[in-house]
């Protein structure tokens, strides 16, 4: 399924690699209830096929990074990518990125966010999509996703 503007995003559970301790957060990897970070807030999530690949690394990241304050001064709260890694990859890929402090890298190991976002669909495969980028505010889809 994919959802729509109007819908709630699905349950699910994001891992990151938290490098500095702080209230709640242990060093190394800790989980995050999607409705968690995403209740009362307005949140920008994009889902990326991978860590590391190209177009991602030097087109999609570096996008966000670059519009940061615009999308701050818009009432988003949080900033989040989202891969199909572990959080330990996600981390390596934050550092390389230098994303601390404005994006939130995170993953999404199981798939199962990706998943009850859109079908789960090899690269290169048949409805193979890319990216997901969506804009919540309280959890509840506002805008739409690129197809």
């Amino acid at each position: 399924m994919t959802i729509k503007v109007g819908d709630k995003l699905p349950a699910g559970k994001l891992s990151e690699f938290i490098e500095v301790e702080s209230a709640g957060c242990t060093v190394g990897p800790n989980t995050f209830n999607v409705e968690d970070l995403t209740r009362g807030k307005k949140v920008a999530i994009f889902g990326l096929p991978g860590a590391f690949t190209p177009t991602c690394s030097a087109k999609h990241v570096p996008s966000y990074l670059q519009n940061i304050d615009k999308l701050k001064a818009k009432g988003v709260s949080d900033v989040i990518c989202m891969s199909v890694n572990d959080p330990f990859v996600m981390g390596a890929w934050a550092r390389d990125q230098k994303t601390g402090g404005k994006i939130r890298m995170m993953g999404d190991g199981s798939a199962d966010l990706h998943e009850g976002a859109r079908p789960r669909v090899r690269p290169g495969g048949e409805g193979h999509r890319p990216a997901l980028p969506a804009l919540f505010d309280a959890g509840r889809q506002r805008r739409g996703q690129a197809s």
